[in-house]
């Protein structure tokens, strides 16, 4: 098959299949007499990988790992499930950061709530996000 057909079934374009190319995660396929690449079904294989791998969550670069190591002939799966708990432990953090966040904006929110517009006079600050007059109860 051609690049664009490739392309199509893998769900990405053919600058995306190029450029997987130049960074070594598919090979450069055979090229016909007229110069057109060619691939077989390993390479949609391939693509579908890398694609899925992405999906998931995981970067070229590890998923060119977990290539590498299949090409070598090595098991992969303990490689992986390391890779994805990691990727988990990396979610669960910023979950926790982006609820802190939610805590602190939702302070703010309500502290909004109670000030009076007309108290704000200083013309370099907001009293919304003047953070020191909350902590220091001055508001």
């Amino acid at each position: 098959m051609q690049i664009g057909e490739l392309a199509a079934r893998g769900g990405v374009t053919a600058k995306t299949v190029r450029y997987y190319e130049s960074i070594g995660l598919m090979t450069a396929p055979e090229r016909r007499a007229n110069g057109y690449r060619e691939y077989g079904e390993g390479a949609l294989e391939r693509l579908r990988f890398i694609r899925d791998s992405q999906a998931a969550g995981l970067s070229l670069s590890e998923a060119g790992e977990i290539l590498r190591m299949k090409d070598e002939g090595e098991s992969t799966c303990e490689h992986s499930r390391a890779m994805v708990d990691r990727h988990l432990r990396d979610i669960d953090a910023q979950i926790a950061s982006l609820l802190a966040a939610k805590a602190e904006l939702t302070a703010l929110s309500r502290r909004a709530e109670a000030l009076d517009p007309a108290n704000c006079t200083d013309p370099h600050r907001c009293q919304v996000l003047a953070l020191d007059l909350a902590v220091s109860g001055k508001v």
